[in-house]
């Protein structure tokens, strides 16, 4: 049941500063100066946009000392909609702003509805934005509404919350050549959870710095699921259709 929702996931106001101070910073030269107020406005202006996306999706899984692997069919319309489709539509899943559906034909089961299991699972509130942001290498908190610090350790900056909450800690890597998020990390220590998130390799496609390898750790108790991701052939701003229905006589699965 949880290998159907890491699947269908697989499958969260600018600072400013003077201009003179921006137009000095460009992607590509190693840079630790940066004040945490730069460093988040160029990772800003580093966001991916595009209207829509198509990509292969090859999802490595791993859970219980068990791998499969499988390729499906991603599409995103930005903002709006995520869309992941297996070979014959014998998994199909669709994510949007309000719920998260998807059915799987091998065992005639479905699941539409929030995003209260993953927010349990995960110990904090999970969304659409956050989903999306997982996907596309953006940090899963928006870093410009609230007050970070950020630090240099094993050649990145780390920026954190300057008071980390007490239910759950937060790390984001950032690199100091694209100021692109290389990993980020929650934990929930009184829980026995954790969930990395390493982006091992972005891809440059029509000039949108794309993640290209994503490795996600997800750790709770003595238990640990592994699933890499890695994003092929990437077609931006065309026109892809979202299809999704759920097949009559399929059994709904309560998280």
């Amino acid at each position: 049941m949880r290998k159907s929702v890491y699947i269908s996931l697989s499958v969260i106001l600018l600072l400013l500063f003077n201009c003179k101070s921006v137009k000095s910073i460009k992607p590509g030269e190693e840079n630790f100066k940066l004040s945490t107020k730069q460093l988040i406005k160029v990772n800003n202006d580093q966001e991916a946009r595009f209207k829509t996306l198509q990509s292969k999706l090859r999802i490595g899984f791993t859970h219980q000392g068990k791998s499969q692997t499988y390729t499906v069919t991603l599409r995103a319309k930005k903002d709006e909609v995520i869309w992941i489709n297996a070979p014959f539509s014998v998994i199909r899943a669709k994510v949007t702003p309000d719920k998260l559906s998807f059915y799987n034909k091998l065992d005639n089961t479905y699941f539409d509805g929030d995003y209260q299991y993953i927010s349990k699972l995960l110990g904090t509130d999970f969304d659409f934005q956050k989903v999306q942001n997982l996907l596309f290498g953006e940090t899963i908190f928006d870093l410009t509404t609230n007050e970070y610090t950020a630090s240099v350790a094993d050649g990145a900056y780390v920026v954190q919350p300057k008071q980390q909450q007490a239910l759950f800690e937060i790390f984001f890597l950032l690199s100091p050549k694209t100021f692109k998020v290389t990993s980020q990390q929650i934990s929930q220590p009184s829980e026995f959870r954790h969930l990395q998130v390493d982006y091992e390799a972005y891809q440059l496609v029509e000039n949108q710095n794309l993640p290209q390898r994503i490795k996600v750790m997800a750790v709770e108790a003595n238990e640990e699921t592994l699933i890499d991701l890695e994003f092929r052939n990437v077609t931006l701003n065309e026109d892809f259709r979202f299809p999704f229905k759920i097949p009559s006589g399929f059994k709904k699965i309560e998280l």
